[in-house]
């Protein structure tokens, strides 16, 4: 279905943020995909009745945010990312020593429940909404690192199984993206110090009671919308989170 911006708002937010978000709504409603050529931008600034220099200036946003790209020649399309990349800009927990490397990923549980009073907060769920819990073991060098406890809401991933997520191909963020259609451009993280529970203990292979690092992460598509509630639980005896890094040039 095709996203309109029918008449944009008089508030006081900038013309060209209303665009920027308008242009995330067709991004949202899937009105074009990842590696596709969004229109060219006389289209589009007539389809939202702004200036070519408005529309450029959310191109502009987008593109600095890494949702579109543009080639010289061929237009602007959305993004591709680079599997690495990617990958390494959502998981952050690498050795002491600085070496990243991929985690093995073993499913623990996958059940199918109505959301917690938290999930419901975090993914802006009404009471009662079912949605899919879902707990992996994260291993680096042959160590269980990290116990990931997933929630994803249901209306999101409909016919999700657990057969498909133990057996997926990529990543989970990959494997939403090419099942579901859900992109995760961003995230939002909150850190806090716990101590291992009995039941993450036995998990992680360390005593009860030793300390852990609690990551809560929402994931989120465009337009802001949540779509994946995340709580991992990680042991940083070898390990250390880091947070963002500075490109050295």
């Amino acid at each position: 279905m095709t996203t309109r911006l029918s008449t944009l708002s008089p508030s006081g937010t900038p013309l060209y943020q209303q665009v920027k978000r308008a242009l995330l709504s067709a991004l949202a409603a899937g009105e074009w995909k990842q590696g596709e050529a969004i229109p060219p931008e006389k289209p589009l600034a007539e389809r939202f009745g702004v200036s070519i220099g408005t529309l450029r200036k959310a191109i502009d946003d987008l593109t600095a945010e890494n949702i579109l790209v543009r080639h010289q020649g061929r237009g602007t399309f959305v993004a591709i990312h680079d599997h690495n990349q990617h990958f390494f800009r959502f998981f952050k927990v690498v050795r002491h020593d600085g070496e990243k490397s991929y985690p093995t990923t073993e499913l623990l549980k996958f059940r199918h429940i109505n959301a917690s009073e938290e999930a419901q907060e975090k993914l802006m769920l009404d009471p009662g909404t079912r949605v899919f819990e879902i707990v992996n073991r994260l291993s680096l060098h042959g160590v269980p690192v990290s116990i990931d406890t997933l929630t994803l809401p249901e209306t999101l991933f409909p016919g999700l199984t657990e057969k498909m997520v133990a057996e997926r191909p990529s990543t989970l963020y990959r494997f939403y993206q090419d099942s579901f259609g859900i992109n995760v451009i961003g995230t939002e993280e909150h850190v806090r110090a716990a101590l291992a529970s009995p039941q993450h203990a036995e998990m992680l292979d360390i005593p009860p009671g030793s300390a852990v690092l609690e990551l809560r992460r929402v994931a989120y598509s465009f337009n802001q919308q949540p779509v994946e509630w995340r709580l991992s639980r990680v042991n940083t005896a070898h390990y250390e989170y880091v947070g963002q890094e500075h490109n050295r040039t």
